[in-house]
């Protein structure tokens, strides 16, 4: 199988579990998007759903969908800072936050995005993949899914 065809295939996946499922259409393992766009359980539409004191929850065991939605953008951006050279030290700890304001959760909604953003733009302009890069592209993804099913968990409590 060529690079290309495997990341083609990667981004697909990591598409679902960003976007969710596109409309009317089978998915890999999300919930199915109505045809009409209902029931989105992409992680962007599924963060965007919650106001700030709902993503602010603490569960019991002290992470809130704020927690896993910054951990979730901090990986996304060291994978991509990985890739082109930077080998830390990286502050996984500190990547956790704990209650956001109104305005701290839209930054951080659209850090996600942007982080999201840069990993599909990395896997799609690379090309070739080398050592241990195919190994953390995987393991971006796997991350991502994840902590979409910790957030999703967690929704259902608040």
């Amino acid at each position: 199988m060529s690079d290309k065809a495997f990341v083609n295939g990667w981004l697909r996946v990591l598409q679902e579990a960003m976007e969710g499922g596109e409309p009317g259409q089978g998915t890999a393992f999300l919930d199915g998007t109505g045809a009409d766009g209902s029931g989105n359980h992409g992680l962007l539409a599924t963060l965007e759903a919650l106001s700030a004191d709902q993503a602010s929850y603490p569960t019991a065991l002290g992470m809130s969908v704020a927690a896993q939605a910054a951990h979730t953008a901090y990986y996304m951006e060291v994978t991509v800072r990985w890739v082109q050279g930077d080998r830390g030290p990286f502050d996984w700890k500190g990547s956790f936050v704990g209650t956001v304001s109104e305005g701290e959760w839209a930054a951080l909604r659209t850090r996600v995005r942007v982080a999201y953003d840069e990993v599909v733009k990395l896997a799609s302009n690379t090309p070739r993949w080398d050592g241990d890069e195919p190994g953390g592209l995987a393991a971006t993804l796997a991350h991502a899914c994840y902590h979409l099913g910790a957030i999703r968990q967690i929704v259902k409590l608040v």
